[in-house]
């Protein structure tokens, strides 16, 4: 069954602007509608429920930043991306329009191919959220007698979920299946108990499922990375909390955590907020080593696996890359004494 072409609300005073944005929508089988001031693009939003909005700044009758503000505070389309397409380019009208809640910037004159991706990369985001909002709302309408078979059909939906992070690079299928299993050792070996080990064993595979949104030219390349590529590299972190964020699971509340925050260090020199210390959260804590650990045992396109041993030599150690210092002790300690375990998790989990 064919489905409906994704909803685009263009709102903009001038008509001519209207219909450029029209025209490069509908080359990505993109729906249009149109509205020409804030007051419009609410009455709008709550009638055809678009999946995005491309939403400019100076109109009259409402601008963009208080139309922008007003959805945002509205149940139905709070979750809608929001594009501000707009001349105005200073740091204060930035901050505004985030204040607003708008969920990305495109200053004009704008790039064609930069808005193509903003677009894609945004209406994937409505996407996953409206999956997840969906079955959300689905659990909570089942009765205790079915409660087991739907938890069961949940934790299927998130194991497909976190493989849908993992579609572009066939060498990383087998990573998030062990992923599971060395945070649930991890958390068992630290004593944080069986309900905690539970959890992080479902949570912690959704912990890259933002790579969803970055390029495959980048997340592929074979060579070193640019600094401009890496700086979009790093966005899969917030990209991937913002997928997860909303929903009451106790799951993905966690993997919200665990996808923002994984890559962040405890000397504080990680990213993407630089957080130190146990200022990260410990799902994190956890996560952030035993993703270094498979990441060095598995092949990438732009290394070769390492044994074992190199890998606790490298953690604890150092190699110029990766230092003993961004690793909670704590948790070092614990990987340290799981060492034995977590070689055979690696050599025995695969897909």
């Amino acid at each position: 069954m064919e489905k409906d072409p994704k909803k685009v609300l263009i709102v903009d005073d001038r008509e001519k602007n209207i219909k450029i944005l029209e025209l490069l929508c509908r080359s990505l089988d993109l729906e249009t509608i149109r509205a020409f001031n804030g007051k419009e693009a609410l009455e709008m939003a709550l009638e055809y429920s678009p999946d995005i909005i491309l939403m400019d700044v100076m109109m009259p009758k409402m601008d963009g930043f208080e139309a922008t503000k007003l959805l945002k505070s509205i149940d139905q389309t709070k979750y809608v991306p929001v594009i501000m397409v707009t001349a105005l380019d200073s740091r204060e009208d930035k901050l505004k329009g985030i204040a607003a809640g708008a969920d990305d910037f495109l200053v004009k004159p704008f790039d064609w191919e930069e808005l193509s991706l903003r677009l894609k990369n945004n209406l994937r985001i409505k996407e996953y959220h409206d999956f997840l909002q969906e079955h959300k709302e689905i659990l909570e309408k089942k009765v205790a007698d079915r409660t087991k078979k739907l938890r069961e059909g949940y934790l299927d939906t998130i194991t497909r979920l976190s493989l849908a992070s993992e579609y572009k690079d066939e060498d990383t299928g087998a990573h998030i299946k062990r992923i599971s299993y060395y945070t649930k050792e991890l958390s068992e070996r630290m004593r944080l108990g069986s309900l905690f080990a539970e959890m992080i064993f479902y949570a912690s595979p959704m912990h890259d499922v933002g790579k969803v949104g970055i390029p495959d030219a980048v997340i592929l390349k074979s060579g070193p990375l640019t600094p401009a590529e890496w700086k979009v590299m790093k966005t899969h972190t917030t990209l991937g909390s913002k997928i997860l964020e909303g929903s009451a699971s106790p799951y993905l509340v966690m993997a919200v955590d665990i996808a923002r925050y994984h890559h962040e260090r405890w000397d504080g020199t990680g990213y993407p907020e630089g957080l130190r210390g146990e200022e990260i959260p410990l799902t994190a804590r956890i996560m952030n080593i035993v993703d270094q650990y498979d990441a060095l045992r598995s092949r990438r396109p732009y290394k070769p696996a390492f044994d074992h041993q190199t890998c606790l030599d490298i953690i604890t150690k150092g190699d110029g890359r990766t230092h003993p210092n961004h690793f909670d002790p704590k948790v070092l300690d614990a990987f340290l004494q799981s060492a034995e375990i977590l070689k055979d998790i690696y050599e025995s989990v695969d897909l």
